[in-house]
């Protein structure tokens, strides 16, 4: 049986609390064993331990790294995860804050069995170089 909405926004909202928690393993365990995670059209990324290898990659990035909640739309096994991240770069030293989301695709526990992740690769970088 699939998640109900309230399950997911539940999730979701926990998983965005994963984010900024600087937990690499946190962010994983909302993932499926077997979870996979495609950004921007990349190669995917799979099972728990190289999640939360992407994950930390993000917090080297971003030492101060949050990510905010802004919207979830649930219909049985999928959903929408909308996001905003924001932090300071640890590179550059400039302020960043980016929209994005995430097309799930959820196991009947309400774990993330494929989740495909858009934001603006090119406004991303932008302010990484100049700031917001």
């Amino acid at each position: 049986m699939a998640p109900s909405p309230k399950s997911v926004h539940d999730m979701a909202a926990k998983y965005a609390a994963a984010w900024s928690s600087q937990s690499p393993e946190g962010v994983a365990s909302y993932y499926a064993p077997d979870g996979k995670i495609a950004i921007n059209g990349g190669d995917e990324i799979a099972g728990r331990a190289a999640v939360a290898e992407m994950a930390a990659g993000f917090y080297e990035e971003f030492p101060d790294l949050i990510v905010h909640l802004d919207d979830i739309r649930a219909a049985g096994n999928q959903a929408i995860f909308v996001w905003t991240l924001e932090g300071t770069h640890s590179g550059t030293g400039n302020r960043v804050k980016v929209q994005g989301w995430e097309e799930w695709t959820l196991s009947d526990d309400c774990l993330v069995a494929m989740s495909l992740g858009r934001f603006d690769a090119v406004e991303y970088d932008r302010q990484i170089a100049e700031g917001i």
